[in-house]
């Protein structure tokens, strides 16, 4: 009950921040209409570029909604703006997998234990015992004969229908998604960028090329 509360709690805070954003957006913009065109064009140009760059971070973090703010930009900002979420949308995924190809296990261990996480700490640790070029194998040995192609043969795939799926948040968002694909050192990481690279290239293009009508 307790987790269910937690999880109630944390989505609620997201959802009002995602709110506040748009609301801050909305009145910003409306104060940079107020300025004189070239001046107003500058300032709106600065504008959308410090949103995709805080979209591209937040989006890196485990547990922010990626999908439902991506979406949200592109409706207000329309196919003018499609290619530049689309980049900030792979740059934010790409920045979480590195983060997790990257860290030290044995340093994140260290900290996930100073603050209680047991459960997630023995997971890395259980990582970090079998030698990385083992790994598949160890992780074939031990999943149901159901599971194992999805999370071993097909994991790339896997990850594109995960980050892909609307309420991801509920397993960590994509940027939670992406930290754990690096975190496990099972992927390569050109394949798994060229995989985020292409699963979510659809809906900005198809925004691009008929517009934000599409999503309402």
């Amino acid at each position: 009950m307790r987790r269910i509360i937690r999880f109630m709690v944390r989505f609620s805070a997201i959802v009002v921040f995602v709110a506040l954003a748009v609301l801050a957006f909305d009145w910003l913009k409306a104060q940079i209409a107020l300025m004189e065109s070239d001046a107003s064009a500058r300032a709106m140009t600065g504008l959308i570029v410090a949103v995709l760059i805080a979209y591209a971070v937040l989006l890196a973090i485990p547990f922010v909604p990626g999908v439902e703010i991506g979406i949200a930009l592109l409706i207000i900002q329309g196919a003018v703006v499609a290619p530049f979420v689309y980049l900030a949308t792979v740059g934010g995924l790409g920045l979480a997998f590195m983060v997790g190809q990257n860290v030290s296990l044995l340093w994140l261990i260290g900290v996930l234990r100073d603050l209680r996480l047991h459960r997630i700490a023995l997971w890395l640790e259980r990582i970090d015992d079998v030698p990385r070029d083992q790994r598949l194998v160890a992780m074939q040995n031990n999943l149901p004969a159901w599971l194992e192609p999805f999370v071993v043969r097909y994991r790339y795939a896997t990850v594109a229908i995960a980050i892909n799926t609307p309420g991801n948040i509920a397993i960590g968002g994509g940027g939670g998604i992406m930290l754990v694909a690096g975190l496990s050192r099972l992927f390569s990481t050109p394949a798994l960028l060229l995989m985020i690279a292409f699963a979510t290239a659809p809906v900005p293009l198809v925004v691009w090329l008929w517009g934000s009508d599409v999503l309402r």
